[in-house]
């Protein structure tokens, strides 16, 4: 289905791309006065006049691996909106693990309204009416917290050669794309990035990961060096980056 670009947004996107954001409201003088407003500070605008237009976007976002799929980098979303309202769409985000600002727009303004909204996953609240200096200025300082978290968390990884280590969300992504490991794994993983080159003993390995207290057989951190293996090298008989040092134990790289 090809995107809904509005034709404010289709004149101004050439020239600055500040963010691509998502309106969902199905007032039409409002929808189109907002896009206008963005298209002009520079953003990519794509709209949805119903929730039903909205859920279509909506749940293509987290879904890098598709050639449809659609990044957004805000999305603006009114509250009361036909077959499907905003409040499930905002739920919708949050349950696929997308972490994308929402500025969430409604005619009611009660203490219990607001709450409700932010509770079920709006970073902000705008009650309508409102002025459009104060949208754009919510929409920049909703873009300018996103970012600033998104530069801590990129900070933070891990990384070396094609693997990336985000701590932070519990995610590993090798040659650009997600390994899901278990817990134990991305615990030795996170352990051996830590420590390149580093030799680890069964023994050391077993008591970091595992605990003090484990009874099991020491065998099973060779399972899951293993396991780690088939994950993340290309060759898991010639690996290149969870090597054997004969007689020592292990080491990453």
């Amino acid at each position: 289905m090809p995107l809904a670009i509005t034709p404010e947004a289709t004149r101004f996107q050439q020239e600055v791309k500040l963010g691509r954001v998502l309106i969902v409201e199905d007032e039409e003088l409002i929808r189109e006065t907002i896009a206008l407003a963005l298209a002009e500070e520079g953003y990519e605008v794509f709209t949805a006049e119903d929730g039903r237009k909205g859920l279509e976007f909506i749940s293509k976002i987290g879904e890098p691996s598709q050639a449809e799929a659609i990044t957004f980098d805000l999305v603006i979303l009114d509250l009361m909106l036909p077959y499907v309202n905003g409040l499930d769409l905002c739920r919708l985000v949050r349950h696929e693990g997308s972490n994308v600002p929402i500025l969430m727009l409604s005619a009611k303004g009660t203490e219990t309204d607001r709450v409700v909204g932010l509770e079920v996953g709006a970073d902000d609240y705008l009650t309508k009416p409102f002025g459009m200096r104060e949208l754009i200025a919510r929409c920049r300082a909703l873009l300018r917290r996103h970012r600033r978290s998104q530069l801590q968390v990129q900070e933070s990884a891990l990384r070396f050669h094609e693997i990336v280590l985000y701590p932070q969300e519990c995610r590993v992504t090798i040659r650009g794309e997600e390994v899901n490991l278990s817990p134990k794994e991305f615990r030795i993983l996170e352990l051996f990035m830590s420590h390149p080159r580093r030799v680890w003993s069964r023994e050391q390995l077993i008591e970091r990961i595992w605990g003090p207290d484990f009874m099991g057989d020491s065998k099973t951190v060779d399972v899951h060096i293993r396991w780690l293996r088939e994950k993340l090298e290309l060759d898991p008989s010639r690996p290149e980056y969870l090597l054997t040092v004969r007689g020592f134990g292990y080491r990453f790289g």
